[in-house]
């Protein structure tokens, strides 16, 4: 009799456990799988973008590749669609990170810079850059790119960006218009910027700008959508829930706030 209550006990722990080991394995697999989709967003029907860090992103448009500022080291590009074209804004470690081109599969990969950028290349990445310097538009595979001025307009900050060094760009993806700042300030040529869909645009001190001044700049030049990136100071983060509240007073600029600091979370 003791034995029959014992098996019959056994049996039904045995089908009791089953349903909490499942539910204990979903919520696991949930855990591990919602930082990639949270990462990923569809720009539109064409274009998605990958934020990896800081200034460093990778854009999808159709079957092109496009890495931004690539740096940070291999882990943030593992498992991601080689580039078939790399953006290179300007020559400070957190835009050029020469280990990070060297660990990137890329051997088919044109590099768009500036000559300053360009001059701090090793020689094996030579055959594959093409120069652009402000105010060039240049056809690569493809794509125009245009490369716009980035600098800093501040006395005192004067020394971290000169103006004709760096590329802020636009690319042209089919019909959309989409606008990288790099390292700047609301510069005139920014603030002059036509026919925007798409901006992605820096606010951190004492590098770049102001929370204020990027919104400003942004509700001049009008941009459909406008992210947020490069948020990152020497203070932390800027408040990019200042900057939404201030540009959303023009309703017909989308500001999406993506999550460039994922190691922060």
């Amino acid at each position: 009799m003791k034995s029959l209550i014992y098996v019959t006990f056994l049996c039904l722990s045995l089908i009791n456990c089953k349903p909490q080991q499942k539910e204990k394995s979903t919520l696991d697999n949930e855990k591990i799988s919602a930082p990639s989709e949270k990462l990923v967003q569809k720009l539109n029907n064409d274009i998605s973008i990958y934020p990896v860090s800081h200034a460093s992103a990778i854009l999808e448009y159709k079957e092109k590749t496009i890495y931004i500022d690539p740096a940070g080291g291999s882990k943030f590009f593992k498992d991601k669609k080689p580039a078939n074209l790399i953006l290179i804004t300007d020559i400070h470690g957190d835009h050029l990170d020469i280990d990070t081109l060297d660990s990137l599969s890329m051997s088919k990969a044109n590099i768009v810079v500036p000559q300053a950028v360009a001059e701090k290349l090793p020689a094996s990445y030579t055959d594959q850059l093409v120069i652009i310097n402000n105010g060039d538009i240049k056809e690569v595979q493809g794509i125009s790119i245009e490369a716009v001025p980035m600098y800093n307009l501040r006395e005192e900050a004067l020394k971290f960006h000169d103006k004709g060094r760096g590329n802020g760009y636009i690319l042209t993806l089919g019909t959309t218009r989409v606008y990288f700042s790099g390292d700047t300030e609301d510069i005139p040529e920014m603030r002059s910027l036509e026919a925007i869909d798409i901006a992605f645009v820096c606010m951190n001190l004492p590098y770049t700008m102001t929370v204020e001044s990027a919104a400003d700049a942004v509700l001049e030049f009008k941009p459909k959508q406008v992210y947020p990136y490069h948020y990152r100071g020497t203070n932390g983060l800027s408040d990019v829930d200042k900057f939404k509240q201030i540009v959303s007073k023009d309703s017909t600029i989308q500001v999406v706030q993506l999550d460039w600091y994922p190691e922060l979370d």
